[in-house]
């Protein structure tokens, strides 16, 4: 047998999200695209430099 506090209460909707939608910012803080993104910066500064002084 079911006792009171064991009933359904439930009302048939979803409850309303408690997670904010993530943006471009929070995909930018990443570690590993960090990691990334600065090394394809520090190889277009070096080729960028090489083509200007030593070219």
């Amino acid at each position: 047998m079911i006792g009171p506090e064991m009933l359904d209460t439930s009302r048939g909707q979803d409850p309303a999200p408690t997670e904010e939608a993530r943006g471009c910012l929070f995909a930018l803080s990443q570690p590993p695209l960090m990691i990334f993104l600065t090394v394809i910066g520090v190889l277009l500064l070096i080729a960028s430099l090489h083509d200007l002084f030593l070219l």
